[in-house]
């Protein structure tokens, strides 16, 4: 194993006393950055790349292409990669390899994405912070930590704050562990959207629009299912939705605890979920999101969510002020201006070509409100009966990372 380790070419700079948020953008060390890019650039599979303490800043994306190389820094508050001055491209870091493991370091302030990952397998990414220091904002970049279509990706020990879109989101992948993460201040917090087994296990996610959410989208070549959601806190997630408009993380109410939508055998269990003020747990349809009458089911893309169970969880607060007009009058009409929502709060969209109901079974709330959105929420019933049921457990995820 060859170790390449960079020298402090680039001073640190010091935070100044009246806040990160405050601090002028720090100028790019064109030699430090000139050094690391041309480091990645002539990486060799089994590289280990060090770079040292301090606050490095640079104007334009970093990006690897080779297999099996370790990029770690010297701890997440210790490593700044700092783009507050980005000119060119839109990630801080992007990673078209497989093999690939960065640790101990933060990303702040990328014009776009933090870390993209794409088309790899058995990628690692632990202890890594990715921020943007001026809190929410629809103009901070969409994903903090984002490996799409890949293989075997293990999340772990990390913190993700800021993101305009999800802060720790894995899209169109497999195999997937996210373990003891921290997302805050994100519209989504966790995202595990189109990928087939996914443990999510362990995180915090405080002060999100939506805590974790569990997607399904159409026109994507792979549709998902097979998700564990489980021992996580996920609590006050009631920032407003700063997510920019059309994208599907805008329609997410602020106050969601956990949300999942059209999606299918997702498990939710084992959690502390409390005091997400529209819903602990969102249960819906790609309707529900604006596209009625535009996507039909079909092979490519089921809109329902089924083989949903959620159980052995401790619910507390929530519901008590959802977001939006009808969601407010729905609260209103059906428990008073005083009353909350319980804790799971189901769109009403069931699969008319499935007799046996909405396959979804719900334990231990405090109830299962039924919004009736297929008829504009002219019906709606808070009733958890039709929701007593089990289904099978799914299996743990088995890494090879």
């Amino acid at each position: 194993m060859r170790i390449g380790t960079l020298t402090g070419i680039a001073m640190a700079m010091l935070l100044a006393g009246c806040g990160r948020e405050q601090a002028p953008a720090p100028v790019a060390d064109t030699a430090f950055q000139k050094q690391l890019q041309e480091r990645l650039l002539d990486a060799k599979p089994g590289d280990v790349i060090d770079i040292p303490a301090g606050r490095h800043a640079f104007d334009r994306s970093l990006s690897l292409r080779v297999d099996n190389v370790t990029i770690r820094g010297a701890g997440m508050d210790k490593t700044i990669l700092s783009f507050k001055g980005q000119k060119s491209g839109a990630e801080g870091l992007i990673v078209n390899a497989s093999g690939f493991t960065l640790e101990n370091l933060a990303i702040e302030d990328s014009k776009g994405d933090g870390l993209k990952v794409n088309e790899g397998e058995n990628i690692a990414i632990r202890k890594v912070r990715v921020e943007w220091t001026n809190g929410p904002d629809t103009d901070n970049g969409a994903y903090g930590l984002y490996p799409v279509q890949t293989k075997n990706v293990l999340i772990e020990d990390s913190v993700v704050i800021g993101a305009s879109d999800a802060g720790i989101y894995v899209g169109q992948s497999q195999n997937i562990v996210v373990r003891r993460n921290r997302a805050e201040r994100n519209v989504a917090g966790i995202e595990i959207e189109n990928c087939i087994g996914a443990d999510v296990h362990d995180n915090i996610a405080t002060e999100n629009t939506g805590g974790i959410l569990v997607f399904n989208m159409p026109d994507l070549p792979q549709p998902g299912h097979t998700t564990r959601v489980f021992k996580n806190k996920i609590v006050k997630n009631n920032t407003a939705n700063f997510g920019r408009k059309g994208t599907a993380v805008a329609s997410v109410p602020a106050g969601s605890g956990v949300v999942i939508m059209s999606n299918d055998q997702v498990e939710v269990f084992d959690n502390d979920i409390a005091d997400n003020k529209t819903a602990n747990v969102v249960i819906a349809s790609h309707y529900s999101a604006g596209y009625e009458g535009k996507y039909k089911p079909s092979a490519a893309f089921d809109p329902y969510p089924e083989q949903i169970y959620v159980y052995g969880n401790r619910f507390s607060g929530g519901g008590d002020s959802p977001d939006g007009l009808d969601l407010k009058a729905l609260k209103i009409a059906l428990f008073g201006l005083n009353g909350r929502l319980p804790d799971v709060l189901w769109d009403g969209y069931a699969n008319p070509k499935h007799a046996g109901g909405p396959q979804i079974c719900i334990e231990g709330a405090s109830g299962v409100l039924n919004a009736d959105g297929p008829n504009k929420n002219k019906n709606p019933k808070s009733d958890a009966a039709p929701f007593k049921c089990e289904l099978p457990k799914l299996p743990a995820v088995e890494l090879k990372v």
